[in-house]
């Protein structure tokens, strides 16, 4: 209530289209604006934050909006701007496949601090809830982990440019006045991030997935919950890819293929026996909050959010996020759970 007040206190010292700005109209952006922030900097906190940043310099800027571009046009410019400040002082954010070679089961725990990973995002905290379904498609496509984490190796004005186009659906012109530059500059610099993220094996074009999982991938995630559940190593590792990948930050090591999964369950992984999967929506992908058992009788407390990558009819990726303390009330999911 404070800050609606101060806001329209703010509005009747300003003339122009910006004397009719609201609290309201600037808050109706909020999910796309976090969104793109959260591209931007690959982490849901840093984006809440750099939005929020966001409506404090649209306030202070009201008098210069005089409504030739739309307030969604005007606020992406300045969420732009409000990221590449944050983005000049810091490194870029990963996932543990990015830091080496695949490890062991043997191999011992490194752990990185948690502003050095990619974080995952609710989807209900990214995706317009009242966009038609093509654009909600394309706000699920481009935050899923992989195209975040390929966005990341991109230098940061080029990453700007490219979610400005791709995801944004801005003009070379329009992109360049906000960054300041010229068109060619800003053509040239879209050539180049296509063809790293091309390198990685990711297209920033890509059409996205309709909103609904098709039937065979609906019927994996039942057999992934059920084989985790009862802890049937053989059919859960039964349901990956040769190639999948299990990784857990904010430890580096990550594994490759059925047989290393199938190790790490059966032995450093054995306490996750008895766990139970509460599904979540999280970076576009099929996500579940685990809770395993604690020494409370009957207690069961949280232990990773899992986030799946699904490849047809086969599980790609698990990457188990163990930050639960930040993770877990983000998404709303509680912190234990009584059987």
């Amino acid at each position: 209530m404070e800050h609606t007040a101060r806001h329209d206190e703010i509005t009747t010292e300003v003339r122009g289209p910006g004397a009719r700005v609201r609290a309201a109209d600037l808050d109706a952006h909020r999910r796309a604006l976090t969104g793109h922030c959260y591209r931007m900097l690959g982490s849901a906190a840093e984006a809440d934050d750099a939005v929020q940043d966001t409506f404090v310099r649209a306030w202070r800027a009201l008098d210069g909006f005089d409504g030739r571009a739309s307030l969604r046009t005007w606020l992406f410019r300045i969420a732009t701007n409000v990221c590449l400040d944050a983005l000049a002082t810091r490194s870029r954010r990963e996932l543990p496949i990015e830091e080496g070679a695949e490890g062991t089961i043997e191999a011992p725990l490194v752990e990185r601090p948690r502003t050095h990973w990619l974080e995952p995002v609710p989807d209900a905290h990214v995706v317009p809830a009242h966009a038609d379904p093509a654009e909600r498609a394309l706000a699920r496509e481009s935050i899923r982990l992989a195209f975040v984490a390929a966005l990341q190796h991109l230098p940061p004005r080029q990453r700007a440019a490219l979610l400005l186009a791709e995801v944004v659906g801005w003009s070379a012109s329009e992109i360049a006045e906000a960054l300041e530059t010229t068109v060619p500059a800003v053509n040239s610099a879209l050539q180049r991030a296509r063809a790293t993220l091309a390198a990685r094996g990711v297209r920033a074009d890509a059409a996205p997935a309709g909103e609904a999982l098709p039937d065979a991938q609906r019927d994996l995630l039942d057999r992934y919950v059920r084989a985790f559940e009862t802890y049937d190593v053989e059919r859960l590792t039964s349901l990956l890819r040769e190639d999948a990948v299990m990784s857990m930050p904010p430890y580096t090591l990550w594994l490759r293929g059925p047989a290393a999964v199938a190790g790490w369950f059966l032995g450093r992984g054995i306490g996750c026996k008895g766990s139970r999967l509460v599904p979540v929506a999280a970076s576009g992908q099929p996500a579940f909050g685990q809770y395993k058992p604690s020494d409370d009788p009957g207690v069961l407390r949280p232990w990773s959010l899992v986030v799946l990558d699904l490849a047809g009819d086969r599980i790609a990726g698990m990457t188990h996020f163990l930050d639960v303390e930040t993770l877990f009330p983000r998404f709303g999911l509680p912190m234990e759970l009584r059987r």
